[in-house]
């Protein structure tokens, strides 16, 4: 950055004398409204002067009368035509988006309809890890749906609305919007994924170049060329089945999407021809007068979580799906269904992290609709349920098995990867013989009474015992801020973590931070040679890329009165994870020299005090303070962080 002055002459003063030829007035535009007698007489003053702003804007007059539909978009950023960048987006996610609205727009024109077009953008989880802006993630999830549902509600005249997304929280808020609108037509488009580099590391692994370096497991010059080229295309979603990809799957496994819209190469023709179809898709559903009641349904939420269970997807739709089902006045799936689905359903995918394959391959090798496939002969899925098609799922599927699409992208992951595509998405016989387990459980104990989770299938096989349990005891070290554990992770003195340590994070969950998502933790231990003989419990979140042996979302959180918040160094702490029965509990089992069984610990914490150091973070800012105070009324972690507005009134009027 240049060090030279600028001076105050140069913000107060311009040298371009063209700046003072100023026009007062102008002729406006030419034509006539498309109005009627009845339409001045009958319709809102509102639906009137949009007409002269459309004109203003300089759409033809004449053409005013159009069906109009909105696209909503998570754009950021801004770009040349030719793809350079003029202002930098805040990540690959959002940064091509435009294009698939653009695609989507001129499909719209040439239906003879009236494209609208709003942003809301949204943050990247990866650039705000270890950091303040963390704190602001899951709680803007809730604030970019408030804002697209505001938008869509501003627009009356609106026939249907197209959501195009791809990230950790813009895609989930495009959802819980689309699916509110319970009257309307509504389509989603995600916003697809990037490419892996040739060579190098994929931008999950690339997030703990900082802890390796510490360790001595890489270079200098090693951790600048990887980090500079994890990203094989300039567009896209993370190349890992992460919350970004995760949710693109989900909300095409819920109908909202066109078959086979997930997980697309992000900037490339099949990529761009999904936006076309999709607004034909909307403008269809108008037509034909089908909205969102008639697709997201509590059936549809089901086939979602089966096909989320069958890919291994991220843990942080164990708070999003749960928040679509809210907001389309649906049940809200519990822990209870989230275990009875897992223990049905087998995973079939083996994409990045938990896998060797980038999420283009699984896209080639058929997505969603293949994964169905194999849950249909399982007798797993709703085939009744309405999608964006028009069509019953059964019949999608039916269409999808002897396609001409599907032919082709199998056969060009064979030619273009040499990657069968059977050996990406696996019937059930060979993902068992594989050793695919199933994805997630859900541990209770006496530090976790109302539950917690772990990615049980993402656990490195190593430490689990021949008979597919993971077993552990370890002395804890307690740490109640994020920057004070990662600081004893890269600490190679004797305060520093080792093996065989148990890390409890507490006090980081809503209320404490805004559940923040600690994947520079867990990254850092998946890809020190050392760290999977340590675990991680914490009332924090994390990152659909984390693995290892890591418990979240532990309940109640620390700052609630949950136990995490008694334990104290030295503790002995138990942990048992069946990744084949999906049971598992994490305990309190010893203090000093004692050591006691489950029971004991649960009245050894309930005897103590909380740890003295709990607190909401200091720079938690009072928005998110906000955010989690409404969350935990409206059912809190396990209710999918939602605002229940019926619960909330009726807590205050309690309070009066």
């Amino acid at each position: 950055m240049t060090t030279q002055a600028i001076a105050l002459d140069d913000l107060l003063t311009t040298a371009d004398p063209a700046v003072w030829e100023i026009t007062t007035s102008g002729p406006g535009p030419q034509g006539r409204l498309p109005l009627t007698a009845e339409m001045l007489l009958e319709r809102p003053s509102g639906d009137i002067f949009g007409l002269t702003q459309n004109a203003g804007m300089g759409w033809a007059p004449h053409e005013l009368g159009r069906p109009q539909f909105l696209m909503l978009g998570t754009n950021g950023g801004i770009r040349a035509p030719d793809g350079t960048p003029i202002a930098l987006g805040y990540h690959t996610g959002h940064w091509e988006i435009g294009l698939l609205m653009h695609a989507a727009a001129d499909e719209l024109r040439a239906l003879e309809c009236l494209p609208f077009a709003a942003f809301c953008s949204d943050p990247c989880d990866g650039r705000t890890q270890g950091t303040v802006g963390m704190m602001d993630s899951l709680a803007y999830r809730n604030d970019a749906a408030q804002i697209f549902r505001r938008l869509i509600r501003s627009l009356p005249t609106r026939r249907g609305v197209l959501g195009v997304a791809t990230c950790d929280k813009g895609l989930p808020a495009t959802m819980m919007a689309l699916a509110s609108m319970r009257d309307l037509p509504c389509v989603l488009v995600p916003g697809g994924v990037t490419l892996p580099p040739r060579d190098g590391e994929d931008a999950g692994k690339v997030q703990s170049i900082g802890a390796r370096f510490a360790h001595g497991e890489l270079t200098l010059d090693q951790a600048a060329d990887l980090g500079c080229r994890a990203c094989g295309s300039p567009g896209g979603g993370c190349q890992f089945l992460g919350t970004a990809a995760t949710s693109q799957v989900v909300g095409e496994a819920l109908g909202l999407s066109l078959p086979h819209s997930a997980l697309a190469p992000s900037g490339q023709p099949i990529w761009i021809d999904m936006a076309r179809r999709s607004a034909r898709a909307l403008v269809a559903l108008a037509r034909r007068g089908l909205a969102m009641r008639d697709i997201v349904t509590d059936a549809a939420i089901r086939n979602a979580m089966a096909v989320h269970a069958a890919f291994g997807g991220s843990t942080n739709l164990l708070l999003h799906v749960p928040a679509i089902a809210h907001a389309a006045g649906l049940r809200r799936p519990t822990v209870d269904d989230w275990i009875e689905i897992n223990r049905r359903v087998p995973r079939l995918v083996d994409t990045l992290p938990n896998g060797p394959h980038p999420t283009v391959r699984a896209f080639l090798a058929g997505g969603v609709p293949e994964v169905m496939l194999h849950l249909r002969r399982l007798g797993l899925l709703d085939e009744r349920v309405l999608t964006v098609a028009g069509e019953p799922l059964g019949r999608l599927l039916d269409w999808w098995e002897g396609s001409e699409r599907r032919r082709i992208l199998r056969e060009r992951l064979r030619s273009a990867d040499g990657i069968a595509p059977d050996d990406v998405i696996m019937d059930p016989e060979r993902a068992r013989t594989r050793g695919l387990t199933s994805t997630v459980t859900f541990p209770r104990g006496n530090l976790a009474p109302e539950g917690s989770v772990i990615k049980s299938t993402a656990i490195d096989p190593s430490v689990v015992d021949a008979d597919g349990v993971y077993r552990k005891v370890g002395a804890a070290r307690v740490f109640t801020r994020e920057r004070d554990a990662i600081a004893a992770i890269k600490n190679r003195g004797p305060e520093g973590l080792k093996a065989g340590d148990v890390l409890v994070l507490a006090c980081r969950g809503p209320l404490g931070a805004g559940m923040e998502e600690i994947y520079q933790i867990t990254a850092a231990l998946k890809h020190l040679s050392w760290g999977k003989h340590v675990a991680v419990v914490t009332d924090a979140r994390f990152s659909g890329v984390s693995t290892g042996a890591c418990i979240g979302h532990v309940g109640p959180e620390a700052l609630a009165g949950g136990p995490i918040g008694r334990v104290r160094d030295g503790d002995r702490i138990r942990i048992v994870v069946d990744r084949h029965r999906l049971e598992g509990a994490v305990d309190l089992v010893g203090e000093g020299e004692r050591e006691f069984g489950a029971e004991e610990g649960a009245r050894v914490l309930a005897a103590r005090p909380p740890r003295p150091a709990l607190a909401p973070d200091p720079e938690l800012p009072a928005d998110t303070r906000l955010w989690a105070a409404l969350q935990q009324v409206g059912g809190g972690t396990w209710g999918g962080c939602v605002y229940d507005v019926d619960a909330i009134v009726k807590a205050i009027e309690r309070g009066r």
